[in-house]
């Protein structure tokens, strides 16, 4: 069997939730760390354990040998994917990273404010080679 973790990449509002739906697997995203009895509660202070809980419900996932697992976060450098990259690794899952881009012109749902966006872009790094 073959075992797929799929990372999407994106700035906030780019569809990265709404194409993991799509692609219909096992879903981890930070942002689920953040909802609070139905409403998104985000406070800085808890973007670390966010993105730990994140983590662990990838990992376990990969125990349960789930074929398909799809991260969903903004993971805009080397050293925020490299947690998956690891897990991968350990577990002989093969790596997907996609970055979704905003062509459609959504919005964040989470009200990022602009400048934050904008350093967001600044420091976003791909590897094509």
């Amino acid at each position: 069997m073959e075992y797929n973790l799929i990372i999407l990449r994106g700035l906030p509002g780019a569809g990265k939730s709404a194409l993991a739906n799509i692609l219909q697997g096992d879903v981890c995203t930070a942002d689920d760390y953040h909802i609070k009895d139905g409403k998104y509660d985000w406070k800085p202070e808890n973007s670390g354990k966010a993105h730990f809980e994140c983590q662990r419900k990838c990992e376990h996932f990969m125990h349960l040998s789930s074929p398909k697992i799809i991260v969903a976060n903004t993971s805009t450098t080397e050293k925020e994917l490299k947690p998956y990259y690891d897990l991968a690794k350990k577990y002989g899952y093969k790596v997907y990273s996609v970055i979704v881009e905003n062509r459609h012109d959504g919005s964040n749902i989470h009200s990022v404010p602009e400048e934050t966006l904008k350093k967001m872009s600044e420091r976003f790094q791909i590897k094509l080679i």
